[in-house]
């Protein structure tokens, strides 16, 4: 099974491309998305949540198209969108969110709320269940977003810098959250930060200028930067030249 970019072609409004028959084909259970500041990593994640819509070109899972309008609905409850910033919603528990997020991508009520109860347990948020949603840290909000995609059964997670903003402790609980999930759920993590790459993704997909400069392995991309003391010194230099290469 594989996320398909094909031939996407995309502009925000009369302005240069971010993306010109551009193509990329996400198999992996865990995938991280590198790239500076500026290279269509976020972009590209809202198009393949079908948040923003390509102006040629194709984005599919299962054969399903984000862009077909008959076929969105379905696409939006396999794939869903993590944002990096996660806006409570006024009045609502923190399970009460979760499961107005399964109820808007189509489960009823009940449905909706038997899940939530699952969700929140799987990310470690069931002693906050009854807090109000505003009330919570930001590690927690973007714990409550996932368990959201959680209740219908999401099989694909989309994560748009999650660990931005994040103490060392926050950090740490979220990467023992995408360890868990890797392994029944795809998840496609962007950022810009090199830590941990080894411990958490199969694979790593280097994205500058709208162009795909490195795709393959962790331990192929760690190859790249030579002998180095450290996985994450490795992860560093081999994405600083990849980076420098293509400047």
């Amino acid at each position: 099974m594989s996320l398909i970019f094909q031939g996407l072609s995309f502009r925000y409004g009369r302005g240069t491309p971010v993306f010109s028959d551009f193509s990329l084909n996400l198999e992996s259970l865990s995938t991280v998305l590198l790239g500076p500041n500026g290279a269509g990593k976020s972009t590209l994640m809202a198009l393949a949540a079908s948040h923003l819509r390509p102006s040629a070109g194709r984005v599919a899972w299962r054969n399903v198209e984000a862009s077909h309008r008959r076929e969105r609905a379905r696409y939006r409850q396999a794939v869903a969108w993590i944002p990096q910033q996660i806006t409570p919603v006024p009045g609502l528990t923190v399970r009460e969110q979760i499961a107005y997020a399964g109820w808007l991508k189509g489960l009823s009520r009940s449905e909706a709320w038997e899940a939530s109860g699952q969700a929140v347990a799987r990310v470690g948020l069931r002693e906050l269940a009854s807090r109000k949603s505003h009330e919570v840290s930001g590690g927690q909000l973007r714990r409550m977003g996932i368990a959201g995609a959680l209740t219908h059964r999401s099989e694909v997670i989309l994560m748009d810098e999650p660990t931005a903003g994040l103490d060392p402790t926050q950090r740490g609980m979220f990467r023992d959250l995408v360890a868990e999930l890797s392994r029944s759920v795809h998840v496609i993590v962007s950022t810009h930060q090199t830590e941990d790459l080894a411990d958490l993704y199969q694979e790593v997909v280097v994205l500058d200028r709208g162009a795909v400069c490195f795709q393959g392995s962790t331990g192929d991309f760690h190859a790249l930067a030579g002998p180095a003391p450290s996985l994450r010194e490795r992860a560093e230099a081999a994405y600083t030249r990849l980076v420098t290469r293509e400047a």
